[in-house]
């Protein structure tokens, strides 16, 4: 089997954060999404992956390069425009062949891994196996009608008015019988062509297409809120480890994760947190919940519930949570009024005392 991951989209809710990376390159639990991706295609066993790129390739291919730091081996497919998941599929068929594979969308996040499904799906091959989930407002999403063997029948791209509260989420797996089918569809009304379209044109000629509903936590990863609730539920996943410094005048709390070269002096640290390699707290309190990048300087500080991306700076700010801090941004006390943060790259920012 291989694997297709796609990671071409702009992010648009995303920003400021997009406006200077990729979306599938936002951190959670101090790892970009990208490489959680990465991290469940080679645990059911993938090592030949196409990674679709699109305008920010010279980012991606800096942070995955050629795939060996994960036990892969990476391809690059680049995308011209953003023409639909069906597309990712049709530029990526010589690459895929007739090898079965699993399509992954970068900006996904499944905690507990698509292990399960991807040894049904090894079992049994039917031409496509879609993963689903019960979501509240099915009209922004794909929507299955699923039979009561797991057989689908029906697929319908974004419906007006949904025939079931099932949501194809951003994996699925794939016989080579789906090539024939994105060379028969057509673009839809939004000049995308649709896999959804695809999955219904097989359906549709009697190939067997089933679903599983997936009941781990899976996220797609569209908005500062997504990426807040995503890092709490990895964050509550690590072990202790202290790789750096910790004074005696320091308190460590729950699960806390000090890497190499970090120095933590005079602060409490209440985990579940990750404090970045070469990043230095003092006197500070630090969590829970809260990933802080590499070589941030935290002092006479307090953060709790955050994302903070790498060469951040915070002095005097006490009671910040709910934020994400973007590359290299300078937070300090000042006139401003506010206590939650969503700021870009190398922004300075004056929080009131």
């Amino acid at each position: 089997m291989k694997a297709l991951i796609l990671s071409g989209g702009m992010g648009t809710r995303l920003r400021p954060f997009t406006y200077s990376m990729p979306k599938q390159l936002v951190p959670v639990a101090n790892k970009p999404i990208l490489v959680h991706c990465l991290e469940n295609v080679r645990a059911i066993g993938v090592e030949d992956v196409a990674v679709v790129v699109g305008d920010r390739a010279e980012d991606i291919r800096a942070v995955v390069g050629d795939g060996s730091a994960y036990g892969l081996n990476v391809t690059y497919l680049q995308q011209e425009a953003p023409l639909g998941l069906a597309h990712a599929v049709a530029i990526a068929e010589e690459f895929l062949g007739e090898e079965d594979f699993v399509m992954y969308l970068g900006d996904n996040v499944l905690a507990e891994g698509i292990a399960e499904s991807a040894r049904a799906f090894r079992a049994e091959r039917p031409a496509a196996r879609l993963l689903l989930t019960k979501v509240a407002d099915p009209r922004a999403y794909g929507v299955a009608e699923v039979d009561a063997a797991g057989r689908v029948r029906a697929l319908v791209e974004k419906p007006r008015q949904p025939r079931s509260d099932l949501a194809v989420i951003g994996v699925y797996f794939f016989t080579a019988a789906v090539h024939e089918a994105v060379r028969a569809i057509e673009p839809s009304a939004r000049g995308e062509l649709e896999i959804t379209d695809a999955i219904q044109y097989l359906v549709a000629r009697g190939d067997r297409v089933v679903a599983d509903e997936y009941t781990g936590y899976w996220k797609d990863t569209g908005s500062p809120d997504d990426l807040l609730d995503c890092n709490r539920v990895l964050l509550r996943e690590i072990h202790s480890a202290v790789r750096g410094e910790v004074d005696a005048a320091s308190t460590l709390e729950g699960p806390v994760v000090v890497e190499a070269g970090a120095v933590v002096e005079r602060s409490h640290l209440v985990g579940p947190l990750v404090v970045g390699a070469g990043s230095v707290v003092r006197d500070s309190e630090l969590g829970p919940y809260t990933a802080l990048g590499r070589d941030c300087v935290l002092e006479d500080a307090g953060i709790r519930d955050s994302i903070v991306l790498d060469g951040v700076s915070i002095h005097g700010v006490h009671g910040l949570s709910g934020s994400l801090i973007g590359r290299s941004a300078a937070v300090r006390t000042g006139e401003a009024a506010g206590r939650r943060l969503i700021i870009g790259d190398h922004t300075q920012a004056e929080v009131a005392a």
